[in-house]
């Protein structure tokens, strides 16, 4: 009994302590926004009719639609070119700054703003991956998705060595600042009327923007630190519990896909992924196809492999080891899905949601080698840099460090 108590104590505390996958969610956050960028960019050629007033799915028939089913998009508010490129352009900018970590926070939540407008504009504009990243961008506003490889990350990292040195830290403007250009749209646009159809996505914005209100009025204000803590740790419980929701809907995705391909024929017989690779709309390179499916052998391998690894990764999340092979069997399933049936932005989102599941460590090291990486490239860039020196010439010493002899 007291071994129980003591883990189930444990247990809570490290909930409620400790913003747990601060490495994948950042991976989360990086995915996700770097998937829908690229497919904004993309087709930016062609937005007009995707999304815009130039599309099939005229601005009567999404009315109508957000009438029957109470979505939400911005874009449904006026149907002239000029607010549609604006929104698009928004959706392309919020991207970005998320893509940063550069006030994640309230991005997160704009972010989110850009992608159900355009998707909930035109609902069938999508490939699969579409309703993936309509969830994940909801699910990431209650993540702290900013706590490593962000702007955020460094800019409070230079705080703290500055509170150690001694140094005074100006305070924040640009959240102040921030928040009240978004709160005074945000009143405008209730005011208006515009979220009167929608009840999930206004609980948010006016969840997240006063919640921002009370931890900034807490931490410049509470004399003591009983109220941080407190804010803290519903915080952290906020975060851990998106993140149990994450990896529940990736695995909730390859179970359900995974069994019902046990119930088709196709699937049966071990034949079913020979047919995509001979449509036209799936095969951006035949030949590579056909090499594919020339052998029965192989297409059976592929078909029986896929549904086995699908219905058998949410079993296998307690085993380190297995759970690690599976899943990159499946992200390099989704890499080939990519380059042989022409679904780049699918298998990005999909990767995006695996990512969840890969291990700390892996992730710290891939972090240190892209932090090497870029330091090189900052040093060649430096050296190109400097004004070649006449031959013979010394190096002046570096004054901070002229009583050891250091040289620059």
């Amino acid at each position: 009994m007291n071994r129980f108590a003591l883990a189930v104590s444990t247990a809570i505390a490290r909930v409620t302590e400790t913003a747990l996958g601060p490495y994948q969610t950042a991976v989360i956050r990086i995915g996700f926004t770097a998937t829908w960028l690229l497919f904004l960019l993309r087709e930016f050629p062609h937005r007009q009719e995707l999304y815009g007033p130039d599309g099939p799915w005229d601005i009567d028939l999404a009315q109508q639609l957000i009438g029957t089913n109470g979505s939400f998009t911005a874009l449904i508010w006026s149907g002239g070119g000029f607010w549609f490129e604006t929104v698009y352009v928004f959706a392309g900018l919020t991207s970005v700054l998320l893509l940063l970590g550069w006030r994640t926070r309230t991005m997160s939540v704009l972010f989110m703003v850009g992608v159900l407008s355009l998707q909930n504009r035109s609902i069938f504009m999508g490939d699969g991956g579409d309703n993936v990243l309509h969830l994940m961008c909801v699910y990431l506003v209650f993540t702290r998705c900013g706590q490593v490889w962000s702007l955020d990350e460094r800019r409070a990292r230079r705080e703290r060595a500055a509170r150690a040195r001694g140094e005074r830290v100006a305070p924040d403007r640009v959240g102040p600042a921030l928040w009240s250009v978004l709160g005074f749209a945000l009143v405008a646009v209730t005011a208006a009327g515009r979220l009167d159809g929608d009840v999930t996505v206004p609980v948010i914005l006016w969840g997240v923007w006063l919640a921002l209100a009370v931890w900034w009025i807490v931490d410049r204000r509470a004399r003591t630190a009983q109220p941080r803590i407190l804010l803290d740790v519903i915080g952290n419980v906020v975060h851990n519990g998106a993140l149990l929701v994450i990896m529940a809907e990736a695995c909730l995705i390859y179970a359900t896909a995974g069994w019902y391909k046990i119930q088709g024929s196709r699937w049966q017989d071990g034949t079913a992924v020979y047919y995509p690779l001979h449509l036209d709309y799936f095969s951006p390179w035949p030949a590579l196809a056909d090499v594919l499916s020339s052998s029965g052998t192989m297409v059976m391998l592929i078909t029986y492999g896929t549904v086995i690894v699908q219905v058998a990764f949410p079993f296998t999340l307690f085993n380190r080891r297995v759970k690690n092979v599976l899943l990159a069997a499946m992200i390099t399933e989704h890499a080939v899905i990519a380059i042989v049936l022409g679904l780049p932005f699918f298998s990005l989102a999909m990767i995006a949601a695996d990512a969840v599941f890969l291990p700390t460590s892996f992730l710290r090291r891939l972090g240190d080698l892209a932090a090497r990486t870029r330091a090189r490239l900052a040093g060649l860039v430096r050296r190109d840099d400097e004004p070649s020196k006449p031959p013979g010439q010394r190096t002046p010493e570096n004054p901070e460090h002229a009583h050891v002899g250091f040289t620059a």
